[in-house]
Parts: structure tokens; C-alpha cells; sequence
């Protein structure tokens, strides 16, 4: 296992690790070095075992073997269910614009920061082999949930995995102590609870230069800062996975149905839910609602920030 590195920081220690394509902290509020240790040691060992069983770029876990069924049926574990069950209620509450067959897209597009836009035949190829309806999925009470997809189809758990391990890493965490722990993977986080003085957490979220949408090298900077003390922050958006053409900006959003990227949608999304996945996936929508991210976050009732 890789190592971590932990630091002292006035009077909490903080653990990070490289998982998941993203720096992953764990801010623990205590001046206790070997519990720091410890705890960071459990979060790492969870982030790994995560992202080895559920990556697409793994060639010898879980997910490899439903990509490459060819059509046949694929026994699928509970841990497993339970994510594609999340994610099939996401698909019926998206109107199906949430949809984690619509991974093979990145087959045509590769969001660089450059201009090079994929040809309409290349991204209409890719249609026949999205549509979660197209799947059969028949989760049981034990071990026997079954998944069938058509030859060709692959699904992608890209949309929901660091949420759901930042909740699982959090979860481990409490178990094993009543410290106040921040658990932090790229911008995606979660508390235990406020800190130990009674205060809440302060956090940083990103902002942009004006001239970030003609400069692909700007300066990112946190210029508001949130208070939490309960519950998760999660974001969703475009800064860093984007192309330009033709004085356009293309975000990494993609329509399941066209294939080709929402448009008009705010640069940036912070959510505040109850947990990290389910703030995540209420960023998520409210990107693929375009310009009508902030009425449809409204309506949902939850605090949320935008960068248009």
C-alpha cells in the first residue's frame, strides 16, 4: 500500500493520500499523533479497496467483469446491488438523464482543455450502447442479484464512487472513536459533527478567475468560505475537464440522449445534503438541468452555491 502523510496543524493532525484522481484528506481534531495515524491508515485501506473494486481502469475487479460479460448474466455482490440500486433510482429521478451507461462516451471525447471536438458519426456510434432501460437488473435479499446487459454496454460508476467512499471512509472513522473527523476527497466531503471546541468546520469553495473561460492555465482560488457542522458538501462542475472551440465551452456533462455536453449550465455546483452521495447527486442533476440548475435546486429545498 502506498504511504500517507500526516501533519501536524495547530491542534488537529491531517492524513492525505492519492485515490480516486484526487487528493484525499482526513482532518482528524485531535493533538493525538497515533490516533491520527490509525485512523488515517483505516481511511486510506478503504479508499483503495473502493476504488480497486469499482474503478473502470482496473482490469481484474468486479466492474472489468460486467464490461466484458458479452451479454451473459453476472452475479453481483450486496455492496455492489446496493450502488446500482442507488443508481437506478437516480436514473428514474433524472428522467433518465443520470445514467451510468452513458460512460462509453468518453470514447469520443476526451476533455483536455483542448479544442479538439469529436465528430458527430463518432459520438452517434456510441448511442445504441447507452440507455440503463436496455439492462436487466434483479437485486436480491442475499448474494444472488443478478446483471445482464447487452453485448457492447459498460457501466461507469464515475458519477457516484467518491461520493459513496467518502461516506463509507466517514462511517468507518466513527466507529472507531467520538473524535470530530473531516473527510475530505477533492472537494467532495463529510463530518462526523462540529469540532471539539463546539465550532463548525470551515471550508473553502473554489472559485475562478473572469478570464477563466478563455484561459485554460488560470488561477483557482477559495474566495467563500462555508461552515459545516453536520452532514456533507458535495461538488460538481467543469473547471478542470472541459474543451473550447469555437469560442464555446464544452463541460464534461454529457447529455445520455444526444451525447454531446448540457449546455448553459452553471460552471460549478455545491450542494449541502445529509450525506456526500446524496449531495452529489443532487449537483449532478442540477448540471444536467442547464439553465434551470438553480430553479430546480430550489425547488429540492437544500443550500447550494453556484459559479455561472
Amino acid at each position: 500500500m502506498p504511504d500517507f502523510q500526516l501533519r501536524p496543524h495547530n491542534d488537529h493532525w491531517i492524513g492525505t493520500y492519492a485515490a480516486m484522481a484526487s487528493t484525499c484528506e482526513i482532518i482528524i481534531d485531535s493533538s493525538e499523533q497515533e490516533l491520527a495515524q490509525k485512523l488515517t491508515k483505516i481511511a486510506q485501506h478503504e479508499t483503495l479497496r473502493i476504488q480497486q473494486k469499482f474503478s473502470r481502469y482496473q482490469k481484474d475487479n468486479l466492474l472489468w467483469q460486467i464490461n466484458h460479460a458479452n451479454g451473459a448474466v453476472i452475479n453481483i455482490d450486496s455492496e455492489t446491488a446496493h450502488l446500482l440500486d442507488f443508481a437506478d433510482q437516480c436514473f428514474q429521478l433524472s428522467d433518465g438523464y443520470f445514467d451510468i451507461t452513458s460512460g462509453c462516451l468518453r470514447r469520443a471525447w476526451t476533455f483536455d482543455g483542448s479544442d479538439k471536438l469529436p465528430s458527430e458519426e463518432s459520438v452517434n456510434a456510441l448511442l445504441p450502447f447507452v440507455g440503463w432501460k436496455k439492462v436487466s437488473w434483479k437485486k436480491q435479499r442475499d448474494e444472488n442479484s443478478q446483471l445482464q446487459m447487452p453485448a457492447g454496454m459498460e457501466i461507469d460508476f464515475g458519477g457516484i464512487g467518491k461520493e459513496y467512499a467518502v461516506d463509507s471512509v466517514l462511517r468507518l472513522l466513527s466507529a472507531q472513536t467520538n473524535t470530530p473527523i473531516l473527510v475530505n476527497f477533492g472537494g467532495d466531503l463529510a463530518v462526523t459533527g462540529a469540532r471539539k471546541n463546539g465550532a463548525a468546520w470551515q471550508v473553502g469553495i473554489e472559485t475562478l478567475d473572469a478570464d477563466e473561460h478563455m484561459n485554460k492555465q488560470a488561477t483557482k482560488q477559495a474566495d467563500k468560505i462555508l461552515e459545516i457542522s453536520a452532514g456533507a458538501l458535495a461538488t460538481s462542475g467543469d473547471s478542470r475537464r472541459f474543451l473550447i472551440a469555437n469560442n464555446q465551452r464544452y463541460g464534461h456533462i454529457l447529455n445520455p440522449f444526444t451525447g454531446w455536453p448540457i449546455m448553459d449550465a452553471p460552471r460549478s455546483v455545491t450542494v449541502a445534503g445529509s450525506n456526500c452521495i446524496q449531495a452529489g447527486m443532487l449537483a449532478t442533476f442540477a448540471l444536467l438541468k442547464g439553465k434551470n440548475a438553480e430553479l430546480f435546486l430550489e425547488e429540492q429545498g437544500v443550500p447550494f452555491w453556484l459559479l455561472k
